[in-house]
Parts: C-alpha cells; sequence; structure tokens
C-alpha cells in the first residue's frame, strides 16, 4: 500500500486541528506529515500521531519537497496563491476555502454525492462549505428515492 506524503495547510486553525484529529482517527498511510501555517504561527510546537511537530511557515518553496496531498483550510487568499503553486508540483490539493468553488475546471466534490468527479481533477478540488455538504448528503439520498427539482436554503451566521 502507497504511504502519502502529507501537507496540512493552516494546522493550526479550527478546522486544521480538525483535519488533524479526522487524521489521527483514519490512520490515513502515510510516510510523513508537514504542517504549514502563517509566520505568526510558524515555529510553535503541535501533538499529532504521538509525536511533536514545529509548524513551519507557508512559502512559495513550501512544497518543493514533493507532497502527493495537501489539505488546505487557510482561507481563500492563501488557497489562491497557494494551491495552483502546489498544483504545479504534482500535489493534489483539497482545498476547504471559497477560492475554487465555482472555478469549473475544478471538481466541487461532496463523496457521498459525487465522489466520481475526483476522476478529473486536475490537481485541485473543492468541497462546498459546512451546511451544504451537511444538506446535499441528506438531499441525494432524496433524490434517489423521489426526483427534487428544486431547493431553496437560507444560512444564517452569528455576528456576536
Amino acid at each position: 500500500m502507497k504511504k502519502y506524503k502529507i501537507a496540512v495547510v493552516g494546522a493550526t486553525g479550527m478546522v486544521g486541528r480538525t483535519f488533524l484529529k479526522v487524521l489521527e482517527e483514519y490512520k490515513l498511510p502515510a510516510e510523513s506529515y508537514t504542517l504549514f501555517s502563517s509566520a505568526r504561527s510558524a515555529g510553535s510546537k503541535m501533538q499529532f500521531m504521538g509525536e511533536e511537530y514545529t509548524v513551519r511557515e507557508l512559502t512559495e518553496t513550501s512544497f518543493d519537497e514533493g507532497f502527493d496531498i495537501a489539505l488546505f483550510s487557510a482561507g481563500g487568499s492563501t488557497s489562491e496563491k497557494f494551491a495552483p503553486i502546489a498544483a504545479s508540483k504534482g500535489c493534489l490539493v483539497i482545498d476547504n476555502s471559497s477560492a475554487w468553488r465555482m472555478e469549473k475546471d475544478v471538481p466541487l466534490v461532496v463523496p457521498e454525492c459525487n465522489a466520481n468527479d475526483i476522476l478529473w481533477h486536475k490537481n485541485i478540488i473543492a468541497n462546498p462549505n459546512c451546511s451544504t455538504i451537511i444538506t446535499l448528503v441528506a438531499i441525494n439520498a432524496i433524490n434517489k428515492l423521489s426526483k427534487i427539482n428544486a431547493v431553496v436554503a437560507s444560512t444564517y451566521q452569528a455576528t456576536s
């Protein structure tokens, strides 16, 4: 079984920490993990997979060492700048920001609904926002039983 070199971009943020918890839970076969963040968090230490990792600053040369997969959750502007760099080095980017969601050449994937769309990626795969993912999983199951013609949804976020 292939073991992957995996980068986690935005590792110190809330979603990045959740990525790490899920990676620990599922024990994805990995040769190595590298944790990236902004300059502000670079150098901090994080516990992951029973080891201590030093978080590295994300730069234009971060992907020169040849990663197989990069999980991005560092915001749209970071993804816009660094995902193409990673992709150009042969790294598969799975992006959690809004940066690539409306790009026609980037598959927008919810695995429970359209997993086959990953087959036509160009090294960047986007995912919808959290409320859309949850809604689509339920709607997809219903749609298999009875065709849905339209959905109107509203979501709200607290501003306090």
